[in-house]
């Protein structure tokens, strides 16, 4: 039997996700991603990625370049999802119907697939397969595949596991392991450690911040900051606007039971925003609409503006811009092309972190420059991290003690803390720890 991996796609920057792995005459893909700085560049060039092809798309470097695996492509027996994000899930409609195979996530990611194929008026003949966490569906007569549990800035993120006859192949790119978890359980250390025990032949994970030397604080940290900002300091008389990234159900979910408790109206704005609630409305993960007021779309938000601006006081926002997205409703605010107009004292409060790709870093000084100039009360940082840090990954190879190790999402600068700290565990650079490049192939041995 011969196993062999191709990084597609997320080995020479952050996002554009793909990996393949070939088992013998059978290929799984995990994962198909935009690159999302890509995505961002067309859209202020008002170029509409839905009018572009395929060819165009990988040209433009906005999704993965899945032409190296051409060769493959009447192999592929099945697409699998790890979680929502669309650096992991944006390019499905674009690169999947090269492939006659199904498309398996867990119920809340195939919910978010399902609606942005539809916002984006796209099609695809793949059939969308829900698969729960902690469940297992046999691909073929030698590939079982696995969903287990651990927790994200996202709901149900799954590490996938492959199992074959020469061993179990891991894929986690995005994920972090949090004990006190504000929605839903704490991950499945029970099942990684089975595994470990059993044998897994190779670990392709997350490195994004395994330079990092702490262990990623949990969303109750998170929570409790946001609640320090929102409960414990005075913002009488002033508007609240809480921007978060619009799959971060935890976050909203703190938000708004804050907000229920300053006895404020609580506004979600946007469509982006509309779309990941309806999603975990859907499959009932949630029910956010009894206690707040969603407002999707673009005359809607802005009459809502309006009556806000009236008596500020009385509302809480909850919108997309964290990263200062020019479309985005906080930087179309800030730009003064949304009819409310920023008073001195509103607070606005940024419950992310900043992505660290250039064009989000200049967007976001921007959004911040703009804010400031309107004397608002600005509070940065409200955010705990969803991906591993250092003591993470130190613990996840413990428990799963992999022969191979594949760092993923980022360029070599990104990867290397991660190789580094394997080789500290006993694994050696190029043998058993491997830093890969887009487009590049690898045979696992055993």
């Amino acid at each position: 039997m011969q196993i062999e991996l191709c990084s597609v796609g997320g080995y020479s920057e952050i996002g554009a996700n793909m990996t393949a792995l070939r088992v013998d005459d059978e290929v799984i893909i995990f994962d198909m991603g935009f690159n999302i700085p890509e995505i961002i560049r067309l859209q202020e060039e008002e170029t509409s990625k839905t009018e572009l092809s395929r060819k165009q798309l990988i040209q433009e470097n906005a999704v993965p370049n899945d032409e190296v695996i051409k060769h493959w492509r009447k192999k592929v027996k099945a697409i699998v999802l790890g979680h929502c994000h669309l650096d992991h899930i944006g390019a499905i409609p674009y690169l999947a119907p090269s492939y006659d195979c199904p498309i398996f996530g867990t119920p809340y990611t195939i919910e978010v697939l399902k609606a942005t194929i539809r916002d984006d008026k796209l099609h695809i003949k793949n059939t969308l397969q829900p698969l729960s966490a902690n469940s297992k569906v046999k691909i073929s007569k030698n590939l079982t595949l696995e969903f287990i549990h651990v927790t994200h800035s996202t709901p149900h993120a799954v590490i996938i596991a492959i199992h074959t006859k020469e061993g179990t192949i891991l894929y986690g790119n995005d994920f972090k392991l949090d004990n006190t978890p504000t929605l839903g359980k704490a991950p499945n250390y029970r099942r990684l450690q089975e595994l470990g025990d059993k044998g897994v032949l190779a670990l392709i994970v997350d490195a994004l911040y395994s330079g990092e030397h702490i262990k990623t604080p949990s969303e109750a940290v998170a929570k409790h900051l946001l609640e320090d900002v929102l409960i414990n300091t005075d913002s009488k008389g002033k508007l609240i606007i809480v921007t978060t990234f619009a799959s971060q159900i935890a976050r909203i979910k703190s938000t708004i039971e804050f907000g229920k408790k300053l006895n404020r109206e609580v506004v979600i704005l946007g469509r982006s925003m509309s779309k990941y609630i309806s999603a975990a409305e859907n499959i009932k993960l949630v029910n956010f609409s009894k206690d707040a007021t969603i407002v999707r779309f673009a005359g809607q938000v802005k009459s809502k503006l309006r009556e806000i601006q009236k008596n500020p006081g009385k509302y809480l926002v909850i919108c997309t811009g964290n990263q200062g997205e020019p479309r985005a409703i906080l930087s179309r605010m800030a730009a003064g092309s949304l009819p409310y107009k920023f008073q001195e004292g509103d607070h606005v409060i940024f419950s992310c972190k900043t992505i660290p790709a250039p064009i989000n870093i200049a967007n976001r000084e921007v959004i911040e420059s703009k804010l400031r100039s309107k004397r608002i009360r600005l509070f940065k940082d409200i955010h705990a991290s969803g991906h591993l840090a250092r003591e993470d990954h130190r613990d996840l190879i413990l428990m799963t003690k992999p022969k191979h190790i594949i760092p993923v999402q980022g360029d070599a600068k990104i990867l290397m803390p991660l190789a580094e700290l394997a080789a500290e565990m006993g694994y050696k650079l190029g043998d058993t720890v491997h830093i890969m490049r887009d487009g590049e192939f690898l045979i696992l041995k055993e």
